[in-house]
């Protein structure tokens, strides 16, 4: 009797070898530059870091990164929907108001009368109350003391 021959059918190649991928990839880069501007930070990384850390150690740069990581922390505290709304209730105001052309009814002061009938504008009220609440609020928090004083890195100065 014969005996049996082991013979596994090897698949069908359908793309480029991961080997080929790589050698690809490769090329690409030195073609686009990338290998050589990543040789030359290597070999320059002492250099880059001491201008990094001499640009970053000025007093503007801690104060630029102090300042930028406050407004996350504040950007954090705003739901994503408030915010929405606000930000685009500015463009539209900010819309309207690039927008505005004189009718030639609102061209000279209101004068007392003109005042007085202002007074009575529910609309107007409508619209000045929360910019007046908000007004309200800021002052009051520009009374307060920050929650957390900030100090410098360099332990050479503290806020005030």
């Amino acid at each position: 009797m014969a005996e049996r021959i082991d013979y596994d059918v090897k698949p069908t190649p359908i793309g480029p070898t991961a080997r080929e991928e790589l050698d690809t990839l490769l090329e690409t880069l030195h073609q686009r530059g990338v290998l050589r501007l990543a040789n030359d930070m290597v070999g320059a990384n002492d250099r880059i870091l001491k201008v990094l850390v001499d640009g970053l150690s000025k007093d503007g740069s801690l104060n630029a990164i102090q300042n930028l990581s406050i407004l996350g922390m504040a950007l954090s505290r705003i739901e994503p929907a408030q915010f929405y709304k606000v930000v685009f209730a500015f463009q539209s105001a900010f819309g309207a108001v690039s927008g505005y052309k004189p009718d030639g009814k609102h061209d000279e002061a209101p004068g007392v009368t003109g005042a007085y009938k202002m007074l009575h504008d529910d609309d107007l009220w409508a619209a000045l109350m929360p910019i007046i609440e908000g007004l309200k609020t800021f002052a009051g928090e520009l009374d307060k003391e920050a929650e957390k004083p900030i100090t410098a890195f360099s332990g050479k100065r503290t806020e005030q």
